[in-house]
């Protein structure tokens, strides 16, 4: 309540400000690109490989507006399709870091919706790498979204998409600007029978609807000429039956007399939520540029077993509820000191506060796990728990030669959460522009990442024993901070006009690598470390634009590999622990091949009825799963999506879209329910077809 009071009393204080064009003694207009820019300086990429979309990008790919942020992100290199809406970035599991106009936002809970969405974005860009030293915590890749405003969007937009599964998503955007205030404010509601990957490859799902809100609203204040004052918040709230496996067999045991179960007929439903604030200052003095900013986000989950199936099939129906807080404070300012060296510098601090209750049905049983009466017992848990982390930086981006840049820099961190710990981090970047069109790079960075607070459990193992559902291994170590080597090399050459070829590559060593799986029917992601790590890889990529058509090329080579797992050993059976503690194995997210290419064209491209057609693919070779006595000792088999879409102007502010998703109907199976980690299995999206219309106001 007391962040939702700061948040109305710094809207009532904007709003008071002037409006009047006659107040205003400079372009509000010329300011805003000025002050965007010097933003930009602010965190540049030095160093790391930066993978941006545009306006004219986000509008290629399927779904335009509607598409969700991790398909767009699928369109990078080195980007692997999980289920639930997962992404992995260069063989890491999650590890990303989600910033809107540079200021990053702690991780939430969702599982299934996504709370950021493509719709309110100018632009995304994925930057990944030897990143440069003021990015911390979440080092995977760096998802950063410029936001759209009333300067940059003004007006109103008002569309309705509708097609298959139920397919119903309208949706309404609309910026503005009166003097110095501009804001900018887009929402959307999902309805549709796809919420989660179907675990059978029919083409229909068995109990998969889902309902999803999603809203972002800005408010920017420009109060001069060296200043301005930017408020953005916005949430998520998502309801989603989890689907049904038919066919399944139950453990064969009774329950209240009760011993037969239709697995088709399961009843499980989750329901996550999501808000998010940030409160910004941009200012400029003399050869400084700074941001200050502060923000909040609350996060919520509950799952909702269906009680009887539940315990027939897994000997456990678990309610679970999970929600953190988390607000905190972030400042970063960049000093060009002379024409040779630029110092940017800045510091990081978050307080977070995460809960969680369960309330578990269980059956008691002896020591071999046969039950011992019928008749189900509830046993409650949960815990409350806080911690903070924080960190610091500097670094110098050293002008050696008009083409050589060095950029040197040290970064602290600290965390006091599930696990104390802290690490002082070098990160050194060269980038050597060695001909106009040819650029090279080299970086090394140490890294610094502890567990995610939201995905750490500390219920009480013990109260489960002698139960159905009590574990075959009781041991639970704490989950650590992961620490890791970063190399990373890369070129970039523009071949002729429009055309640019990348390729590179990396290597990492890690000392209780991170990773995350999905530990019973609950679908809640759980956090352990591997003893040691490595992951390498080449990406190349290929990107054309010129007059009305775009072209794109990505591939990409990856291995990650963990050996031993020293926490939360309790989710494991003893035979996996045994295995991976003496064999480096693959991580279950781990994918050999990745690929995707796509094509656009613009036919009447300057005309008034301008029409885009536009086709890509997505090429995976296929996820790990477990067959024999190897823990993700095989990879799935690969698949390819092709995609088609075509937007036509009707008339100046009338647009009509249609969109078909996986146009061959390909059958794919993205999980097959084994591996470590892994829970049931999922299958992709199977032919969808969707048409839209918009209009402007």
């Amino acid at each position: 309540m007391r962040s939702l009071r700061l948040v109305l009393k710094t809207m009532a204080l904007m709003l008071a400000m002037p409006a009047h064009a006659e107040d205003i003694a400079f372009d509000v207009d010329i300011t805003a690109k000025r002050l965007d820019a010097a933003r930009q300086q602010i965190q540049p990429s030095l160093g790391a490989t930066r993978t941006e979309f545009g306006p004219d990008g986000l509008a290629g790919i399927p779904q335009g507006a509607d598409a969700p942020l991790s398909q767009v992100l699928l369109r990078a290199p080195g980007v692997v399709q999980d289920s639930f809406g997962q992404l992995h970035v260069r063989g890491e599991h999650a590890n990303l870091q989600f910033r809107i106009n540079g200021v990053a936002l702690p991780e939430g809970l969702s599982v299934f919706g996504q709370a950021l969405q493509s719709r309110f974005a100018d632009s995304i860009a994925l930057t990944t790498g030897a990143l440069p030293a003021q990015y911390g915590m979440q080092t995977a890749g760096v998802i950063d979204i410029t936001a759209k405003s009333g300067l940059s969007h003004p007006g109103g937009l008002v569309s309705m998409t509708a097609g298959s599964w139920g397919w119903l998503q309208p949706s309404l955007e609309y910026g503005g600007r009166s003097g110095k205030l501009d804001w900018f404010v887009t929402g959307d509601f999902l309805r549709n029978d796809r919420g989660i990957e179907n675990p059978t490859n029919r083409f229909n799902a068995i109990h998969d609807r889902t309902e999803q809100w999603h809203g972002v609203a800005s408010l920017t204040a420009t109060i001069d000429p060296e200043t301005r004052l930017g408020l953005l918040f916005g949430g998520f709230s998502g309801r989603f039956q989890i689907p049904n496996n038919p066919g399944q067999p139950t453990l064969g045991f009774p329950v209240n007399g009760v011993s037969d179960f239709d697995s088709s007929r399961l009843r499980e439903t989750q329901h996550e939520r999501t808000e998010f604030a940030v409160l910004s200052l941009q200012k400029h003095i003399g050869d400084v540029d700074l941001v200050l900013a502060a923000y909040v986000r609350d996060s919520w989950l509950h799952f909702t077993p269906d009680p009887l199936g539940d315990l027939l099939f897994t000997g456990i129906a678990q309610t679970a509820t999970r929600s953190t807080t988390a607000a905190g404070i972030q400042g970063d300012a960049s000093w060009r000191v002379n024409d040779a060296h630029t110092i940017r510098f800045g510091v990081f601090g978050q307080f977070a506060n995460a809960g969680a209750r369960t309330l578990s049905q269980v059956l008691p049983a002896d020591a071999d796990g046969i039950p011992t009466s019928t008749s189900p017992i509830n046993i409650a848990d949960g815990y409350r728990k806080s911690g903070g982390r924080g960190g610091v930086y500097v670094q110098d981006a050293w002008a050696l030669t008009p083409t050589v840049t060095l950029n040197a820099g040290l970064r602290f961190d600290a965390v006091s959460e599930i696990t104390r710990e802290s690490q002082l981090s070098p990160r050194l970047n060269i980038v050597w522009q060695a001909t106009p069109s040819t650029t090279l790079h080299a970086g090394y960075s140490r890294y610094f990442v502890p567990p995610s607070f939201e995905t750490v459990s500390a219920g009480s193992i013990a109260r489960l024993l002698g139960t159905t559902a009590a574990p075959a291994v009781t041991t639970n170590s704490p989950a650590r901070a992961e620490r890791s080597h970063y190399f990373d090399v890369g070129i970039s050459q523009i071949v002729l006009p429009g055309l640019t070829l990348g390729v590179d590559a990396y290597y990492k060593i890690s000392r209780n690598l991170l990773d995350e799986g999905q530990f019973g029917a609950p679908i809640i992601l759980s956090s352990f470390n591997y003893a040691d790590g490595r992951q390498q890889g080449v990406e190349f990529s290929a990107s054309y634009q010129r007059g009305p058509w775009s072209l794109y090329g990505n591939a990409a080579w990856s291995r990650a590999l963990g050996r031993r797992i020293v926490s939360a050993q309790f989710n494991f059976g003893q035979d996996e622990l045994d295995y991976i503690s003496g064999h480096f194995i693959h991580l279950d997210h781990d994918q050999t091949w990745t690929g995707s290419a796509g094509a656009a064209y613009v036919w009447d491209r300057d005309g008034a009825r301008p029409t885009r057609f536009s086709a890509d693919v997505i090429v995976q070779s296929g996820l790990r799963a477990t067959v024999g006595a190897v823990p993700n000792g095989v990879a799935l088999p690969t698949y390819a999506v092709v995609n088609f879409s075509l937007t036509h102007q009707l008339a100046a502010a009338t647009q009509v879209r249609l969109d078909i998703l996986n146009v061959g109907d390909a059958r794919y199976q993205i999980r097959n329910g084994s591996g470590v980690g892994v829970g049931a299995p999922q299958y992709g999206l199977r032919r969808t077809i969707l048409a839209g219309v918009s209009q402007r106001f």
